[in-house]
């Protein structure tokens, strides 16, 4: 008797529920196709059925052994360990999640991935509290940066986050510190910044409302361009941009009626790179548009928001931080790690964007920078 046979002769056993003769025809259909881990899948269920749960999770642990990955497989070992009362079967529903396969879930997979969801959910909750009960003396006294950190490492343990690290599109600079959002101690000139929000915005106010002012779409992409992240948005008037600076050039339709915010742009440390930067733009988000994630150019600079015209709810997030902008309160974040934002109300939303030097180059690495940008082709796009 064949495999396929054995396997039709142990659905009639358990459609009759005769577990003990569908387990032994499947066994030996196991036996004949050993490399099919679906047979120890059925194996398992069928043991299951039978009251067998310890036997049925060995038959899980066969079918494993086959594909490292089976998300089917997966599921029932978190289920057969739930069912044994087993500490590993929180962590187990994560390893099955991880695994759920794109497009639509089975119908017959559906009850249990919902399980799956709110079983490890919760262990995560529980887990989460452990950690922090464990790590609590060592937390103590932690400055708020440390104590942001530790949280992440936290958070991380459990895969409620996971690591997120630079990825620029063109230029990678080794060795940089990779961070989603920076320490404002690192920027000196933060706090003037936020101090002149006001001014920046009545200035935005005169832009927008001259007549030979130029707003243009903030991403442009010929057609043809391998830039799929951005294929929704290029050319799109729902993401806009009034450039003040851009590559390295002043558009002066738009500067001239912005005399102190760019006399402020002259005091920062604006990279200064031939056909490339620096940049400096006021960003308008049309109501109810989102922007996919994606990676900017290089991560040798960074960049940084000054939020002027915030409805509620609008998000910004780096890596597995999400902020919601709010009026005055500036941030520098590295954009070649994943972000995306969302304008989810019925009003507009600017924010004041500019480029400055990572921190941690010194003018000497500056300077090569500069240079290498300077002469590639890619140096025209400052995205």
């Amino acid at each position: 008797m064949g495999a396929d046979e054995l396997v039709r002769e142990a659905d009639r056993a358990t459609a009759a529920r005769d577990f003990a003769s569908a387990a032994s025809l499947l066994e030996q259909a196991a036996a004949l196709s050993p490399h099919d881990p679906s047979l120890w899948v059925r194996i398992a269920a069928v043991r299951r059925a039978a009251g067998k749960p310890e036997a049925a999770l060995d038959a899980v642990h066969k079918a494993l052994a086959i594909s490292p990955r089976d998300f089917t497989a997966l599921l029932m070992r978190a289920s057969l360990l739930e069912r044994l009362g087993m500490t590993q079967a929180g962590e187990a529903w994560g390893q099955a999640l991880a695994q759920k396969p794109d497009g639509e879930i089975p119908q017959q997979l559906q009850s249990i991935l919902a399980e799956a969801q709110q079983k490890y959910a919760a262990w995560q909750t529980q887990r989460e509290a452990e950690l922090k009960l464990r790590m609590a003396s060592s937390e103590q006294g932690a400055t708020p940066e440390e104590a942001k950190r530790i949280e992440r490492f936290r958070s991380n343990s459990i895969r409620r986050t996971r690591p997120y690290h630079s990825e620029p599109t063109n230029f990678h600079f080794p060795e940089l510190t990779e961070r989603e959002f920076h320490p404002r101690r690192l920027f000196p000139w933060i706090e003037e910044l936020e101090s002149a929000t006001s001014g920046i915005a009545a200035e935005l106010r005169k832009v927008m409302a001259a007549e030979r002012a130029e707003l243009v779409p903030y991403v442009q992409f010929e057609d043809h361009a391998p830039m799929d992240q951005w294929r929704l948005l290029n050319r799109n008037p729902d993401w806009t941009a009034i450039h003040l600076i851009q590559h390295g050039k002043g558009i002066e339709a738009n500067a001239r009626h912005c005399p102190d915010t760019m006399a402020l742009l002259d005091k920062l440390p604006q990279p200064a790179i031939t056909g490339a930067s620096p940049n400096a733009m006021f960003s308008l988000l049309a109501p109810n548009t989102a922007i996919p994630p994606h990676v900017g150019i290089s991560n040798s600079r960074l960049v940084c928001h000054l939020p002027l015209i915030v409805p509620n709810g609008c998000w910004f997030r780096v890596g597995a931080e999400t902020r919601y902008w709010k009026p005055g309160e500036a941030f520098v974040f590295d954009d070649t790690m994943e972000h995306e934002a969302a304008n989810p109300s019925d009003e507009l939303r600017v924010v004041f964007i500019f480029d400055v030097w990572h921190p941690d180059l010194s003018p000497i690495e500056r300077d090569a920078v500069a240079a290498l940008i300077s002469a590639s082709s890619a140096g025209d796009q400052g995205l």
